[in-house]
């Protein structure tokens, strides 16, 4: 069974909880790697993901209602992880206290239910094969196939920008992390083959093929991150730090770095603090590469959106500081490699995994390559792996009446 296929995640349900698996609900979300565009979502900038081929399958069966016996008003949620291999149990009617991977099905659900009109409890079984931690955004696809599941479920017919809006709340009010839209929506809204370039602060968009003779190829350096924990939420503060500063030195109102141009950058960075400085040069010039970069996809010209990958991890690693020696060494080795046109870090940093785009009939010697002189140098048994561009989240199946 691969570990995300939500009709095995079915048999699961069933076993562990009961009930007949002609009532369920499944449905599937993609994890995501950012092209171009690292941490600008959240400064309402721009960026240029891709979802892939690695996915979160949830398997859910609502509570029975009054017909069969049961409380119509039972708001209980079991809710099962394979790869955390642990059971959690919350009642959407009053909020739990303890941190726990569950919270993003918590909080996707407490958001949605109140839109329901009559929003009973659920048992639920999730798992995949998006790396926890890695930067693939694992998160976001958890949230968008419950929320995928939950729409379903409720029947609340919503489209899949609005679930994207509600997974987005849900991280950042219930989990806590002050993260942009970029993961919620093209995890939500990707397209087979096709990049998306978002505008975060208007959220319009557009897709660009990607090249056939192009692989995206990713290394999971197996250096893990707690994104709340880590430096993620330091990084928001210097960025409003930044935009308080240069509202009041720049002539033009400036509600995020967004509003920026390299030109006033440069004409005010002087007033503006080394740390936060370095931090408000990462996100404006970086606005600039992932704009040239959908020109150049547009235009087919995809080594030049393999160099802008390049200056994006220079400029992440020296101005925004949230690489470290493993992305770096990764980074680098490719750079060496005749198939490789780009590489970057991916993802909110401090370990993770690397996106390369690398030529499609060099994929195994590039890889092979990459995670034997990975070993030499850390010890450490990279994953490395190349990724179809997917399609968003989806309902797999529904129970037929």
């Amino acid at each position: 069974m691969v570990v995300g296929e939500p009709t095995g995640l079915g048999t699961i349900l069933t076993e562990r909880f009961g009930g007949e698996e002609d009532e369920i609900y499944r449905a599937s979300a993609p994890g995501r790697v950012n092209l171009l565009g690292g941490h600008t979502d959240y400064n309402d900038g721009f960026v240029l993901p891709v979802a892939i081929d690695r996915r979160t399958g949830v398997a859910v069966r609502p509570q029975a209602d009054s017909r069969d016996g049961n409380d119509p008003s039972d708001r209980t949620v079991r809710v099962h992880s394979t790869n955390v291999g642990e059971t959690r149990t919350f009642s959407l009617d009053s909020p739990t206290s303890e941190e726990s991977w569950a919270d993003y099905v918590e909080g996707v659900a407490r958001l949605l239910a109140e839109d329901a009109s009559n929003p009973r409890g659920f048992d639920m079984v999730v798992g995949g094969d998006v790396p926890m931690g890695g930067g693939l955004s694992s998160s976001a696809s958890l949230e968008l196939a419950v929320a995928t599941a939950l729409n379903e479920v409720w029947d609340l017919g919503k489209p899949a920008a609005e679930l994207a809006d509600r997974c987005w709340r849900a991280e950042r009010e219930f989990v806590g992390v002050e993260c942009g839209i970029m993961d919620q929506f093209v995890v939500a809204l990707g397209e087979r083959n096709r990049a998306l370039f978002l505008d975060c602060r208007t959220r319009e968009y557009e897709r660009y093929r990607t090249d056939d003779d192009v692989r995206v190829v990713v290394t999971n350096t197996n250096v893990g991150h707690e994104l709340v924990d880590s430096a993620y939420n330091e990084r928001v503060s210097q960025c409003r730090e930044a935009v308080e500063l240069l509202d009041e030195s720049l002539s033009d109102d400036v509600a995020s770095l967004r509003d920026v141009s390299v030109a006033e950058f440069e004409e005010a960075k002087g007033t503006l603090p080394g740390t936060v400085r370095k931090r408000c040069e990462h996100v404006v010039y970086e606005n600039e590469r992932v704009r040239e970069a959908a020109a150049a996809m547009e235009s087919g010209d995809v080594r030049r959106v393999g160099e802008l990958m390049g200056e994006t991890h220079r400029s992440l690693r020296d101005l925004y500081e949230v690489s470290c020696e493993e992305l770096d060494f990764v980074v680098e080795t490719a750079e060496t490699l005749d198939a490789e046109l780009g590489s970057r870090m991916t993802g909110a940093g401090f370990g993770g995994c690397v996106v390369s785009l690398v030529r499609a009939d060099s994929v195994e010697p590039f890889a092979e390559a990459v995670r034997t002189a990975y070993v030499a140098e850390t010890g450490i048994e990279p994953d490395v792996f190349p990724c179809a561009v997917a399609e968003g989240s989806r309902v797999e199946d529904r129970p037929s009446n």
